[in-house]
């Protein structure tokens, strides 16, 4: 628990390491209710201290914060997942990577807290109840298909077939969504994905966007069915994606499903242009990341967009959002595989914004830049490397250079920055030159430590860590202070 020095609770005795045993006579579940119950102005709180219990009572006006933080969302117990899917990547880590990581949550308080994706198929009517009636929104729901039985098969669960129900009901009252596609290719794709289209503006038109992701594979993937996509297989699942914008711009005037930045990278083809990204509903899940970024780089800000906090202007407010923690995660690809902030669960997402179009707005960092006095090497993944070799050709730059690391760790076909270890990080970066200054995205890190436990001190040269964005990376290159200060050894 943090306290805030001169808050209302530290006001009334409230110490670090009290332990709440009730709020006003109720027994909170998670921090939800906990919130709740502390937003009122007299708040009556029963505390034990060691061995000591006795009651504090706090008095401040009616939606005044506490001053106490809890750091875990669930007091009770995590609603753990209990499909078996052959392209989990939960399944694909090795062993001896942090206790968090290999967490199987299917838990709808998780997805709407930090945007993980629950299938529904733990999902209640006492769950169902309070969605609705605490209004719990958005929350973000994996469909991968919409015909029962290809659903029940992918998620080895046979209540797959029928927990779409769920979805149904949710949107009916009024419940923002967002939905995933993970494809994988033979089982999912081709016709199924036609079909699950047809499905969803059939079935759920209210869905308020969908993402779709390539299957990602691990060097550690067991399951013989599971395989990349080809170049032409990931061109057929963008054409498909494409024609059916069209079709749901055309019937819904929104063009909902929306394809991941690693389908165009595997296929090829452009990014579409950030207008087309309608807001950026899914920038958390990478779809349109890798245009927002370019926009950042170049000086062109992105403001009043989902990209700020998912929002959807047709639906009445939001009661929860004020209580969100209002903290920019490391979002990237993959971002739900990383599940190991302080609190143990998901980076929380991005703020509440006001859901309006998405604008483009040029920013005082555009225009000329200073060369540094040492070179500058942009360390990032395959799939990073991609996208930023263009972008720093543009600066014509020639002190700056971009270095992609191959990810031997997880090996398979996984190329995303925020998959990056320092094991991987240190092989580079002793082939490089001693004096150079080295930027490394924050995304890579989770409080100091890499996914493979190591962290910055392992590194053999000295590294800069940057905010996960155009904007600090530009900034960093003009030599600016915004970074954040951290180091490697030396060698």
């Amino acid at each position: 628990m943090n306290l805030t020095p001169g808050s209302p609770a530290a006001r009334a005795g409230v110490e670090v390491g009290d332990e709440f045993l009730s709020i006003n006579e109720e027994i909170p579940r998670d921090i939800l209710e906990y919130r709740w119950l502390v937003d009122d102005a007299d708040v009556r709180l029963q505390v034990r201290r060691g061995e000591a219990e006795f009651e504090i009572e706090v008095h401040k006006r009616a939606g005044e914060p506490l001053g106490a933080e809890i750091h875990s969302p669930v007091f009770d117990r995590v609603v753990t997942c209990d499909n078996h899917c052959e392209f989990c990547f939960i399944y694909q880590l090795p062993k001896g990577l942090r206790r968090s990581l290999y967490l199987k949550d299917d838990d709808y308080r998780l997805s709407f807290l930090y945007g993980n994706f629950t299938t529904l198929t733990r999902f209640t009517e006492a769950d169902f109840e309070r969605v609705v009636t605490e209004r719990l929104s958005p929350l973000n729901v994996s469909i991968h298909a919409t015909d029962p039985h290809v659903r029940s098969q992918m998620l080895r669960n046979r209540r797959g077939a029928t927990s779409l129900r769920w979805l149904r009901a949710l949107l009916d009252h009024g419940i923002e969504v967002h939905g995933q596609i993970v494809v994988c290719p033979g089982v999912n794709d081709g016709q199924v994905l036609e079909d699950t289209f047809v499905g969803i503006l059939d079935e759920y038109p209210a869905l308020a966007s969908v993402c779709v992701v390539p299957l990602g594979l691990s060097r550690f993937n067991q399951e013989p069915r599971m395989r990349p996509h080809t170049v032409n297989e990931a061109r057929a699942v963008l054409a498909a994606i494409h024609d059916w914008q069209d079709v749901f711009l055309r019937v819904l005037g929104r063009r909902m499903v929306f394809a991941a930045d690693e389908y165009y990278l595997l296929a090829g083809e452009p990014f579409p242009p950030a207008d087309q990204y309608e807001g950026f509903p899914m920038y958390e899940d990478g779809v349109g990341m890798a245009r927002a970024f370019e926009a950042e780089f170049l000086g062109l800000q992105i403001t009043g967009s989902s990209k700020e906090g998912r929002t959807n202007p047709g639906r009445e407010p939001d009661v929860h959002a004020s209580n969100r923690k209002l903290q920019s995660p490391s979002s990237g690809f993959f971002q739900w595989v990383d599940g190991a902030p302080a609190i143990g669960y998901r980076g929380p997402r991005l703020g509440p914004g006001d859901g309006t179009k998405v604008e483009l707005r040029r920013s005082s960092t555009a225009g000329s830049v200073s060369t540094g006095a040492r070179p500058i090497a942009i360390l990032t993944g395959e799939y990073g490397a991609t996208v930023l070799a263009p972008l720093v050709e543009s600066l014509g730059r020639p002190d700056v250079r971009v270095v992609p690391v191959p990810n031997r760790f997880f090996g398979g076909n996984i190329a995303v920055t925020g998959l990056l270890v320092g094991q991987d990080l240190a092989q580079v970066l002793s082939s490089q030159p001693q004096g150079d200054r080295y930027l490394l995205p924050d995304i890579c890190l989770t409080g100091g430590r890499f996914l493979d436990g190591s962290s910055l001190a392992d590194l053999p040269r000295h590294v800069e860590v940057v905010p996960t964005n155009g904007q600090a990376l530009r900034a960093a290159l003009e030599g600016a202070c915004g970074v954040v200060a951290a180091e490697g050894a030396m060698a």
